[in-house]
């Protein structure tokens, strides 16, 4: 569906939006590798993640940190995440590229993903959380 940046006084909030909770992670991906990197393409790089976790909260973040993870370990950038839930137990297939400084660099570093608020919330046309990006 979509996310946006709003406003924060030290980090990078993002309120992501997706129609199903696939979708959701999914976009979570996509609005973190925006900040990190802006626009990416899918050129052969693909990994796959599992992860399990106690909640889907936690499961969102330990997602998120496995991508950062990856992407710093293989100098890579994704923008193409497959992602399949069952119950909070995550399967992704993430596709991209490798980094290219002359491309990827106009970004922010994002460090972490920070607990603090997440919630993610059931909505009449889907599920939405607000996530702040450590940078």
């Amino acid at each position: 569906m979509s996310f946006e940046e709003l406003e924060h006084t030290a980090d990078v909030l993002m309120r992501v939006r997706g129609a199903t909770l696939n979708e959701l992670f999914a976009e979570a991906g996509r609005a973190m590798f925006s900040v990190m990197y802006g626009p990416c393409e899918d050129r052969d790089v693909e990994r796959r993640i599992e992860i399990e976790a106690e909640n889907l909260e936690s499961l969102l973040i330990d997602y998120l940190s496995e991508l950062l993870f990856v992407t710093e370990v293989e100098n890579t950038v994704f923008c193409t995440f497959d992602v399949e839930l069952l119950g909070t137990r995550l399967s992704a297939v993430i596709r991209g590229e490798l980094f290219d400084p002359a491309r990827h660099s106009a970004g922010t570093l994002v460090k972490g993903i920070s607990y603090f608020g997440l919630e993610i919330v059931k909505e009449e046309e889907g599920y939405v959380v607000e996530i702040i990006f450590d940078i």
